[in-house]
């Protein structure tokens, strides 16, 4: 008789299509996690949660129709008892603080990548995995620590966070959107630098490329920012 475990149910609550779809893409790439729908408003996810079962939600918390947390907190007060890592780009702790109360497990600050989520969701499986009885705190202990990442969510090797801080603001300023060359004179990095933070924006679902035609040679990729309302 097979003891493999059932997927870990996930239901992905997103705002913005273009991130939720990315958000569906990386879950479905973790093995042992199955993302079984996504929802745009906290209105769309108590409905799903009404009709089908979920143990993750990936919740962003700030939505078109309610904050996250209020979302979750009347999730919990419903009945629904799916656990909830949270997607945000706010940094305020007391939200963190308050969440911890609510079934907020982990949090993940945007922008982030495949890496990012796949560690948080992977952690969330070793934790999830723990059944029957702790046989003293020693136990607890580890079963909690599995949470916990060691350290900031590091980022793929030679990108650094105030270089990547600066490329967002500049391409967020930058409605028209950027290439390479223009984000490179505007940070003051080199070009081939300027393509690998703003690859790794598209590869977060932060920001998207197309080619600009109209001139000499190879046509220049030219990346914007996928606003999501914050």
């Amino acid at each position: 008789m097979s003891t493999e475990r059932p997927p870990i149910r996930v239901l992905v609550v997103e705002d913005d299509p273009v991130a939720a779809d990315a958000h569906v893409m990386y879950v479905g790439r973790v093995p042992g996690f199955t993302a079984v729908g996504k929802a745009h408003t906290g209105a769309e996810a108590r409905r799903f949660l009404d009709r089908a079962p979920v143990d993750l939600l990936l919740l962003d918390l700030h939505l078109p129709d309610v904050h996250g947390l209020a979302l979750a907190r009347s999730l919990r007060a419903a009945g629904h008892h799916a656990d909830v890592i949270a997607v945000t780009s706010a940094r305020d702790l007391a939200v963190v603080r308050e969440g911890v109360s609510l079934g907020v497990v982990q949090y993940v600050l945007k922008p982030f990548t495949f890496a990012t989520l796949r560690d948080r969701l992977v952690r969330y499986a070793e934790f999830h995995a723990a059944a029957g009885e702790a046989s003293g705190q020693d136990e607890v202990d580890r079963a909690l620590a599995v949470l916990r990442a060691p350290g900031p969510a590091a980022l793929p090797k030679g990108l650094s966070a105030p270089t990547l801080e600066r490329v967002t603001m500049a391409l967020r300023e930058q409605g028209e959107g950027l290439t390479a060359t223009a984000l490179a004179e505007t940070v003051g990095i080199s070009r081939i630098t300027a393509r690998r933070y703003l690859e790794h924006l598209v590869e977060a679902g932060r920001a998207d490329r197309s080619p600009l035609y109209g001139q000499v040679g190879r046509p220049e990729l030219v990346y914007r920012w996928v606003s999501q309302g914050r």
